[in-house]
């Protein structure tokens, strides 16, 4: 424990510096994600706060835990304040800026609350003082990655620990083969975890003053740290070099239009006849090149499904027979979809992928049936999006293909689900109106969920950033920002099945088992010594 205080004083100052230390590492940690893009950072910007949780038996898990999320995902996430202004959506200047600020707000604390939660789990794994310090870094790893695993299952996700990693790390990115971005969680929070324990053990040492062997006690734990690294990082590489078996009868030729149409004019007449325009122009040039299909951004035709027939862009698909997946409104009754329509050489919808995971507040109200009379004051919607299918089977001209649209993006298992038939993914989004981080961002969830599924990506955007990502995350084109584009590029279908796509995220259940056997074990233990003792 520490030496008290007699200044209160100098205690309140001291409890402000830790509080200090904890929101600094959380921005430390935020600095990893784009636009920054640290990467390297993220292998010590947790052992901190674990310190601090770790270091005493009456530490404050709430309130260093709230910091460091706080310091993180306000970071990581303010992006989301590029929604406002949103005058152009009638939304007026002073209840845009209150509905930006209340995004943000109120999602850097769900993401914090992930912190939280972690900090109290480990402030009681802590209050078994004679735990194993090894011990206590595998509970605490398999506690994020678990935490991390819930929250993957609600309406909000978006910043894994691993996208720290994207797309700079491939070699670590490759562990997502294995179990999923979990795995690539892990490793980071393993990693941080032994250098904490580390500089903990240097912490006892000098308080009972064992000058002489302060690093003795720590060298094992920085030393596990950096054969942690250096061995997480050899499978990676092992995996990233890997051949790609690609036999010329799998190749297609594909096509992306972006076709740069901001969001501040594409809702008025101005807007539509320039996304008609663009899109038609776009398709014609790819069609030209001989593709095998046109791929679109997310609505980036803003017309329902019915209407499409009736625009130019429709009748080019009847002259030139090349295929296109357009982002548009599907039907359901009255209400719509977020779609890509898979259109065919002869004008006829073959199918069509509904987006899956849709935005609240932004495509749909939460608790509507409770709370939407008070949401819908907060919220810019006119019309309620109606979600798509989980995971569905998309047959295609050009075979059966993994889709996500936007926000899908963030949730591996959609894509893993799809890997076990699909044969390469194709994503779309329009992310027009969050400056330079959340297409960063977005591209870095996509190249993740390419490595994971062994599989080509397809990325087609409204202003960017659009790209082709091979199976092992290499970015072999990217478009620039706020430019049309229309590229074509060879990529090959794959059936291959990663450890991953057959069995998903299997690690966490196991680390977890075998962290709690320990955890029993070490407590029927301790209670065998401590009665033998009293005897």
């Amino acid at each position: 424990m520490l030496l008290p205080f007699r200044n209160p004083l100098a205690k309140l100052n001291h409890h402000l510096f830790e509080i200090g230390l904890a929101l600094g590492s959380g921005i430390l940690m935020g600095l990893t994600f784009a636009p920054v893009e640290a990467w390297y950072l993220a292998w010590v910007a947790l052992a901190p706060l674990w310190y601090l949780i770790c270091r005493q038996q009456h530490s404050d898990p709430v309130i260093y835990g709230f910091s460091w999320g706080i310091g993180c995902y306000g970071l990581a996430l303010s992006w989301i304040f590029g929604i406002h202004p949103m005058m152009w959506m009638g939304v007026p200047f002073l209840a845009s800026l209150g509905i930006a600020t209340f995004c943000l707000t109120f999602i850097t604390l769900w993401g914090a609350s992930l912190v939280i939660f972690w900090s109290i789990g480990m402030r009681f794994i802590n209050s078994k003082s004679q735990l194993n310090p090894f011990i206590r870094v595998l509970l605490g790893t398999v506690l994020w990655c678990g935490l991390e695993e819930l929250y993957s299952l609600t309406d909000l996700w978006w910043t894994s620990i691993a996208m720290t990693q994207s797309p700079h790390n491939l070699a670590i990115l490759h562990l997502g083969q294995l179990s999923g971005p979990t795995t690539v969680t892990g490793a980071i929070v393993l990693v941080n975890g032994l250098i904490a324990e580390g500089c903990l053990a240097i912490n006892r040492d000098r308080r009972q003053h064992l000058k002489n062997r302060i690093f003795q006690q720590a060298s094992p734990y920085f030393m596990s740290a950096i054969a942690a690294i250096i061995i997480l990082h050899a499978i990676g590489f092992n995996l990233l070099n890997n051949l790609l078996i690609e036999p010329v009868e799998s190749s297609l030729k594909i096509g992306i239009i972006q076709g740069n149409v901001s969001n501040e004019v594409r809702h008025y007449q101005s807007g539509y006849e320039l996304a008609m325009e663009n899109y038609t122009k776009g398709y014609l040039d790819l069609a030209e090149r001989g593709v095998s299909a046109v791929i679109t951004p997310e609505t980036a035709l803003p017309y329902r499904e019915s209407q499409i027939k009736r625009t130019p862009f429709y009748q080019a698909i009847l002259d030139k027979k090349i295929p296109a997946f357009v982002g548009g409104f599907g039907e359901v009754g009255n209400k719509i979809t977020n779609s890509i329509l898979i259109i065919d050489g002869d004008g006829k919808e073959r199918d069509r992928y509904d987006k899956w995971k849709l935005v609240p507040l932004g495509e749909y109200i939460p608790f509507e049936q409770y709370l939407g009379k008070l949401v819908d004051t907060i919220s810019p919607l006119d019309s309620h999006v109606l979600a798509g299918k989980f995971a569905p089977l998309i047959t295609t001209p050009i075979g059966n293909i993994i889709f996500g649209i936007c926000y899908d993006s963030a949730y591996p298992e959609h894509f893993r689900r799809q890997a076990q038939t699909g044969d390469f993914i194709v994503t779309a989004s329009n992310d027009a109106h969050y400056g330079i981080a959340m297409p960063a961002q977005h591209h870095a969830l996509d190249l993740m969920r390419a490595i994971e599924t062994d599989r080509w990506m397809v990325r087609a955007s409204n202003t960017g950033y659009s790209a082709f990502i091979d199976p092992h995350g290499r970015t072999q084109w990217i478009s620039k920002l706020d430019e049309f584009a229309a590229h074509s590029y060879q990529i090959y279908r794959r059936n291959t099945q990663t450890l991953y796509v057959r069995f998903g995220n299997w690690l966490t259940p196991l680390l977890f088992a075998i962290g709690l056997i320990l955890f029993i074990w070490h407590s029927q233990t301790s209670k065998t010594l401590s009665t033998k003792n009293n005897d």
